[in-house]
Parts: C-alpha cells; sequence; structure tokens
C-alpha cells in the first residue's frame, strides 16, 4: 500500500534522527494515512486513503464536495483531480436535467 494521500497527495518524507552526541542517521516520516469511506452529496460514498490533515480540512469545508470544489488544482494529487472532475461532471448532469 502506497503510503500516500488520496486527495491532497502527502507522502513519505525523509530526514535524520540527531543523536545528543549529534550523529545523523536517516530516518523516514510516514504521513497519518487511512482508508476511509467518505460521502460525497453528488456521487454517494466514496472510498480513499485520506491523511488526518485532509480529513480535518474536509470536515472544515463543509464535506467533499465542497472542499475538491474549492481547492485549485494544483495542490491536488491525481486521484483527488479525478474525483473533483467526476463531482463535477456529475452537477452539470443533475443540472441538465433540472432545466
Amino acid at each position: 500500500m502506497a503510503r500516500r494521500c488520496d486527495i491532497t497527495g502527502r507522502d513519505v518524507q525523509t530526514g535524520n534522527n540527531v543523536s545528543h552526541a549529534h550523529n545523523k542517521t536517516r530516518r523516514r516520516f510516514l504521513p497519518n494515512v487511512h482508508k476511509m469511506t467518505l460521502f460525497s452529496t453528488t456521487l454517494g460514498t466514496v472510498s480513499l486513503k485520506v491523511s488526518a490533515h485532509a480529513l480535518r480540512s474536509i470536515e472544515h469545508n463543509g464535506g467533499l464536495d465542497a472542499y475538491l470544489l474549492g481547492q485549485a488544482d494544483a495542490k491536488l494529487a491525481p486521484p483527488g483531480l479525478r474525483l473533483k472532475r467526476r463531482i463535477k461532471r456529475a452537477q452539470e448532469k443533475a443540472a441538465a436535467k433540472a432545466a
């Protein structure tokens, strides 16, 4: 399982453990990623790997649809961008049926 958030693209980072004697050894900083089933008002339920940071941002913005539509395309990871396009298409289709 790739340790990458489907929405924000947060990924594994690397750095150093630094001891008291200032010895440096390489280490990995893993993101807090969980498999979640989120609810989209236009698509229904969607299963994604989401970081805790992205989950807080989604809740803060009022849901998955509002978060994705409010974000710039450059700030979204490819799976998040595909989901944003699916939501836009579904909303356009619903608007065309209503009109």
